[in-house]
Formats: C-alpha cells, structure tokens, sequence
C-alpha cells in the first residue's frame, strides 16, 4: 500500500475472514503500518479486492472443509518464509444445524476445528519467527454449554445457533490458552480477544438480531475498526505486558470468561480431540 509507515516493515502477518468486516479493517491498519499481509477469505472476489487494497496477496479457503484448510497451509508455507502473526478471525454464527463436508457440526468446525488445524500447521513456521497466535473469540462464551461428549451438538438444542457459538468461542479461548501452556519457553505468544459486538453482516439470518436492528435503526453495534482495534493492538505491539494466553475484552486483558475456560484438565482433553478429528498426532 502506498505511504505506508515502515513500523511493521518486514513483518509478514495472515488473517482469516479479512474479505469483509473487522477482518478487513485490520488487514488495511495493519498493512498501513507496513506489514506484509495474506488475505484470507472465502469470498474470492471480495478476497482479491481486500488484497489489492492493502497490497497484500489473497487467499481463498471455505472453513467448511478441512482439506482447503491444509491446501491453505501449504500456499501460507510456500509463500512466506516467515510468518510473524497468524489471526484466526474466520467464523460466524451458523442459524440451522447443518454439517460440514467432514460430517462435522458447522459452528464448531468453522469457529474452532478449521483455525486449531491451522494454526498447528503454520505453527513451526511461526516459532521460528518467535510469532504470535491471535484468535477472535467473544463474550458469548458466557453463555456455552461444554460438552466433550457431545462436540458435534446431535443431542442437544440447536437455539438457533447461539448456544452452540458461544461454545465454540469458549473453545477459542481454551485452545489459546492451552497453546500457550504447549508454546511456553519457545518464544510464541499466543491471545484471544473479545472484540464487542461489531456492526457486519454477522448473525445475519439470525432472527434475534434482525429485531435487534430494527428495533435500533441499524445501530447496534460498533464499527468494524472499533471491533479491530483488540486485533491490531496485539498483532503489532512488540510487548505484551500480559501472559501469553491472555483472554483480552477489547484492550482490557482477563476478560469475563467462563470456569471451563482456566481449567487445565478440559483444554488438555479439548486439545488431544480436536487433534483426532482433524488427524494430527
């Protein structure tokens, strides 16, 4: 991107979901700051032109498949030889209890399995750049329902998705955080934030939020480059005062999070399940 500062110069810095939303906000502040930027997204078009716009190269993967996941990781490896920051933004709410092409429930596949696969493929990659791991999760981990018997939601009420969302983003906060623990000692920092709730195209086939809209004449929620902002701050800080594995809600670090969250014993098994899904050692 022309004018652009050289603070992030050299920094080469990957974001899913940057086709539209706080994403995309990011992808333009941060690449403003100098940072190389792969642009992530599932929408080609939209993709491509968020790629042009920050001088960055795009990326096309659908979450709903596993395999575009690791044909991801291998463009994002022949790419770059090194990846500084890999922000696993992609995601959403899923209204209707469907399945992924990998017979998986969509939400957790998309808002956890997808970005635990990747980054695990990306992972050496980015310790040899002593990198940073950022996942967008949300306070609607406070509303989850764990269950590690029952990942995929076939036995229990759908809610419209919310509860089944709200899950996967206190899965988002656990992985970090188990990350963390598995990271710790090799120079790789590894957050999950809260952005609030940011005025996209999020939710919505969600009826709830379609009432919420009207109700407010389209003003619920912040800006995307308000929601970014958590994104930003910690993709391009050099020091992060809190521990790595910090749950930020915004800028504020040790956000509101549910007990499942710090418990030691569940991310362990959380982790070695996910790993069986996806097929990691």
């Amino acid at each position: 991107m022309s004018g652009a500062s050289a603070e992030l110069s050299g920094r080469v810095i990957v974001i899913t979901g940057a086709s539209s939303g706080l994403g995309r906000a990011a992808a333009i502040a941060l690449s403003t700051r100098g940072a190389t930027v792969a642009v992530v997204g599932r929408n080609p078009e939209r993709t491509r032109a968020v790629a042009d716009l920050v001088g960055g190269f795009p990326f096309i993967a659908d979450f709903d498949s596993l395999a575009e996941v690791r044909t991801l990781a291998e463009e994002l490896l022949a790419s770059y030889p090194r990846i500084d920051v890999l922000a696993n933004n992609a995601g959403g709410l899923v209204t209707a209890r469907g399945k992924t092409a990998d017979g998986y429930e969509r939400t957790f596949q998309h808002n956890h399995l997808a970005p635990f696969l990747l980054t695990n493929l990306l992972l050496d990659r980015i310790s040899r750049s002593a990198g940073r791991v950022i996942s967008t999760a949300s306070g609607a981990n406070l509303f989850s329902r764990l269950d590690l018997g029952d990942l995929h939601w076939r036995r229990r009420a759908y809610a419209g998705g919310w509860l089944p969302y709200g899950t996967s983003k206190l899965q988002t906060i656990m992985f970090i955080r188990e990350l963390a623990w598995r990271t710790a000692g090799t120079g790789v920092d590894a957050f999950s934030f809260h952005p609030g709730f940011v005025a996209t195209g999020f939710g919505a086939d969600s009826g709830l939020l379609r009432l919420g809209q009207f109700v407010s004449r389209g003003s619920l929620g912040i800006s995307p480059e308000q929601g970014a902002a958590p994104l930003i701050h910690l993709a391009s800080e050099h020091d992060i005062t809190s521990p790595s594995g910090t749950y930020f809600d915004g800028l504020s670090p040790d956000g509101r999070e549910r007990k499942d969250a710090s418990n030691e014993a569940l991310c362990r098994k959380l982790w070695e399940q996910s790993a069986e899904l996806v097929g990691l050692s």
